[in-house]
């Protein structure tokens, strides 16, 4: 066992010995300081050992770390838009795979978004903001946890019971009646509660999640330098009138001094081409609609919000190998070019009916086209018009945003 496991699990043991938790308990009564950091850091080790066990979906060969690869920033390793779960792994899923890193700030999904006075200008409604998945559904990292266990195209175990019988089986087994009371397996409700507690504490592990580490990190303290191009495509990035990506991608530390995330957790509708290799979109009946469902149900109806997708951060964007939430684009260089020429030239990215016109917005149906975001590098441009970038400014932002790539994941 890792020297670090074997601490942190016998300090857990320590700690909070199984018979000092009442029955059913999956939390500790009050805590020093001490004993605090000690037991996250031994729910951070149990929540570890999850993640990277198959044993906790139906198939028995699916572990958290199967879509979020460590080795790929926590998001997937392939190329494929969506990823194959269920109890016999053939069930496609519906959207791509995201980064599970530097979600660690996020905050509660709200309609009505103001930055606090640290963070920006707090008189602006930012409209849907924040949460976690592509609509925002889950506001911790706890509650996103139970999505995959329990999906049907996911994990596929068929109840929270099906999840409490594997822990009990496994090694671990011990160590999660230490960490929540000698009885807790007894008890599937709070065995599952504690288990997507395990995981959600692993996931704001710092050093696993959210490092800061990238070149750009260091060149933002002053101890590193960029190229001449990666310095243009940076100025692009930000330019209001050029790429605008700094909007929704925030690029500079906040008035807090903390770290820019890349991302303004907001919602928005770009209208992404239809992705035809999405087994789902075979039905042409069938949309995501994102926010408004088909995976969210409480904002159904909500016309205003049909078509809107959260901002996903852009550190380590370039280890990417498929790009937005349905997985259309393959490149980084495409994702950057499908912003700067979605207007001025849509018989690039749409298909064309039957009449030969360009199937503009194939994914988004018309009644919604109102809830397209039409801010630079969009601005209103026609078919025809120059694109607000040139083939040398996309390459400029592309290699800009290479600078993102954490240092534990450089060369990947």
């Amino acid at each position: 066992m890792p020297r670090w496991k074997s601490a942190t699990l016998a300090a857990l043991a320590i700690l909070w010995p199984a018979d000092s938790l009442p029955a059913g308990s999956v939390h500790p009564g009050p805590m020093s300081r001490q004993e605090a950091f000690a037991r996250a850091a031994a729910l951070t080790a149990l929540g570890r050992q999850m993640f990277f066990d198959p044993s906790l979906s139906a198939s028995g060969r699916q572990a958290c770390s199967s879509c979020h690869d460590p080795n790929h920033a926590f998001g997937p390793a392939s190329a494929s838009p969506v990823e194959m779960g269920g109890p016999n792994l053939d069930r496609p899923g519906l959207r791509a795979v995201p980064s599970l890193r530097y979600l660690q700030a996020a905050p509660a999904f709200t309609e009505h978004f103001y930055d606090s006075e640290d963070e920006g200008d707090e008189s602006v409604d930012n409209g849907p903001t924040g949460g976690l998945t592509w609509d925002g559904r889950a506001d911790h990292g706890k509650d996103q946890a139970r999505i995959p266990l329990l999906s049907p195209f996911e994990m596929g175990n068929k109840d929270e019971a099906a999840i409490v019988a594997a822990l009990r089986k496994a090694a671990y087994a011990d160590a999660f009646k230490a960490a929540f009371g000698a009885d807790v397996l007894d008890h599937p409700q709070d065995a599952f509660d504690a288990a997507v507690e395990a995981l959600g504490t692993f996931e704001q592990s710092s050093a696993d999640f959210y490092p800061y580490s990238s070149r750009y990190d260091a060149f933002l303290a002053g101890k590193a330098q960029l190229t001449a191009q990666e310095l243009r495509g940076r100025a692009l990035f930000e330019d209001e009138k050029k790429g605008n990506c700094a909007s929704c991608h925030l690029s500079e530390p906040a008035n807090d001094g903390e770290p820019p995330q890349f991302t303004d957790y907001g919602l928005i509708a770009i209208a992404v081409p239809r992705n035809t290799a999405i087994p789902a979109n075979a039905d042409p009946a069938y949309f995501d609609l994102g926010l408004c469902g088909l995976l969210r149900t409480d904002f159904k109806g909500r016309a205003e919000y049909c078509g809107l997708f959260k901002t996903p951060t852009l550190r380590n964007v370039a280890l990417r190998k498929s790009f937005f939430h349905n997985g259309y684009v393959h490149t980084l260089r495409e994702a950057v070019a499908f912003y700067a020429s979605r207007d001025t030239d849509p018989g690039r990215w749409y298909p064309k009916n039957a009449d030969g016109k360009v199937h503009k917005f194939d994914d988004l149906p018309k009644a919604y086209w109102g809830n397209l975001n039409t801010d630079p590098p969009f601005d209103g441009r026609k078919p025809g018009d120059r694109p607000a970038l040139t083939d040398a400014e996309i390459d400029d932002i592309v290699a800009f945003l290479g600078t993102l790539t954490d240092a534990d994941q450089a060369g990947r």
